[in-house]
């Protein structure tokens, strides 16, 4: 028998030297550290903010007064800035911040994340923390919304939302209708269906939409009757950019039958609205309907994540990408679905309801409306309409040629068009200067004033912002002219 015996290898293994990390060659350039930005002062901010991202923009804070404001850091409903000022958050990230300012259980959260050193970005495995959440959402959503996409942003929810409808639709009923006045967010696909020529500038918009009034039942049957090409709908619950808008039960009642009728699927944009805003979940949850695809964000990453979901009826969404063909036509990005934003969702989600937060939201936006209201009929020259639901609530100032004497309107109505907006432009800056009280506005009605609060916004909160405005409005259109004047000259 011949034995095979492995040749002995006496040759050493020759070693070749690993390339240096960090090459010397490779220059630093001039960076900011960490503590170098944290240390930065208003006057290099601006700076670098006119270098390097809107120098545009820099108008409009200097009108408002808010490019003066270093905010240093930030808790519960207060931010405090370089002066250590506290200022009343009446803003609130457009209603990004549900739970306030680095609420302790979200960063307890998170810090646990971060120390036992979990997976971030797992996009080649399944996630547990992507797979929870999604179960999280499912099971505050009703009727059969139960498949989720995870996002980072509102834009990116809707963009899929659409999506997922236009699909579900089929090729042969291709067009979408969308609502005057209507926010669905910037980027490309959405832009088409945001009515607001400022965004769309001279953009290319898609073909295949159809613009409709907001609230009009009857448009909406003459559309779906006449139009066997509509396929989607996409509307916002209620209108944030619009001026925070409404439409009445019935309109949502009828146009869920509507779509029932003729086969049209119905996308409910609660990217704004949603999570808890209006005083249930879902803003359409207070109508008794539900539709077939929605979206949220904005609060939904708890105020230190960005995350953004769209939920869709499941014969929806397996019409749409159902099959192992289709399945990777809309799939999670990669930043969609990361470990530390889907656990901070997750304990977020369970904070606003361990915590009552819904609940806080509908008694503490009554209590707002309330208040307001009386603040209306004590300055029934100045205020217009105060309208909202839950803490979602606008505030309308009159034209500006109405607020002035009578023998001057005539005068100054010529002007109303241009001057729109300047009076709730005057009335947020001088409450940010005088008051320490930060409120929002709205895009396409420039008189409203938006005021989105944490959902931890208290009686006392209300009764600080009430009792600032009171004093601000007080004084006179006149002498709010003046006060706003003389804040830009100094």
């Amino acid at each position: 028998m011949t034995v095979m015996t492995k040749p002995e290898q006496t040759a050493a293994r020759a070693v070749i030297d690993a390339p240096a990390l960090s090459p010397a060659t490779v220059k630093k350039p001039d960076l900011i550290s960490v503590e170098q930005a944290k240390a930065l002062d208003v006057a290099r901010i601006t700076d670098l903010f006119k270098d390097h991202l809107n120098p545009g923009q820099i108008h409009f804070m200097k009108l408002l007064g808010f490019h003066k404001v270093k905010i240093e850091r930030a808790e519960g409903m207060f931010y405090i800035d370089q002066n250590g000022r506290k200022i009343l958050d009446f803003f609130g990230g457009f209603g990004s911040l549900a739970f306030g300012h680095n609420h302790p259980r979200i960063l307890d959260a998170r810090i646990k994340f971060q120390e036992e050193k979990r997976q971030e970005i797992a996009i080649a495995f399944m996630s547990q923390y992507a797979a929870a959440l999604a179960h999280n959402i499912a099971a505050c959503s009703p009727g059969d919304l139960d498949m989720v996409f995870l996002g980072s942003s509102g834009s990116e929810a809707m963009e899929a939302a659409v999506k997922v409808a236009e699909r579900a639709a089929g090729p042969k009923r291709p067009k979408i209708v969308y609502a005057e006045n209507s926010f669905h967010g910037k980027t490309k696909g959405v832009l088409g269906i945001t009515d607001g020529q400022l965004y769309r500038a001279d953009f290319k918009m898609a073909d295949n939409t159809v613009r409709i009034p907001f609230g009009d039942i009857d448009a909406v049957e003459r559309l779906f009757r006449n139009d066997p090409e509509i396929g989607v709908i996409v509307l916002e619950t209620i209108q944030g950019g619009g001026g925070i808008i409404q439409a009445p039960a019935e309109y949502w009642q009828k146009l869920r039958a509507l779509c029932d009728k003729h086969g049209v699927l119905w996308v409910a944009d609660e990217v704004q609205c949603g999570y808890g805003r209006s005083g249930r979940f879902y803003a359409f949850e207070h109508y008794g309907v539900v539709p077939d695809v929605t979206a949220l964000a904005k609060s939904l990453g708890a105020g230190k994540a960005a995350v953004g979901a769209m939920i869709a009826k499941r014969d929806i969404y397996m019409k749409a990408y159902g099959t192992p063909k289709t399945a990777m036509i809309h799939a999670m990005a990669t930043f969609g679905g990361m470990g530390e934003a889907c656990v901070t969702a997750i304990e977020g989600i369970n904070l606003l309801y361990d915590e009552g937060l819904i609940d806080n939201s509908a008694a503490t936006g009554d209590y707002l409306l309330t208040r307001l209201q009386a603040l209306k009929d004590k300055h029934p020259k100045i205020i217009k309409d105060v309208r909202g639901k839950g803490l979602m609530v606008g505030l309308e100032f009159h034209d500006f040629s109405q607020t002035l004497p009578m023998v001057l309107r005539p005068i100054v109505s010529v002007l109303d068009d241009k001057l729109k907006g300047s009076l709730s432009g005057f009335v947020g800056a001088l409450l940010l200067r005088d008051y320490d009280v930060l409120v929002a506005f709205t895009e396409y009605n420039r008189n409203v004033i938006r005021l989105e609060p944490p959902l931890i916004c208290g009686r006392e909160h209300v009764d600080r912002f009430i009792e600032a405005l009171d004093s601000l409005l007080s004084r006179g259109i006149v002498a709010i002219v003046k006060d706003f004047v003389k804040s830009q000259v100094r």
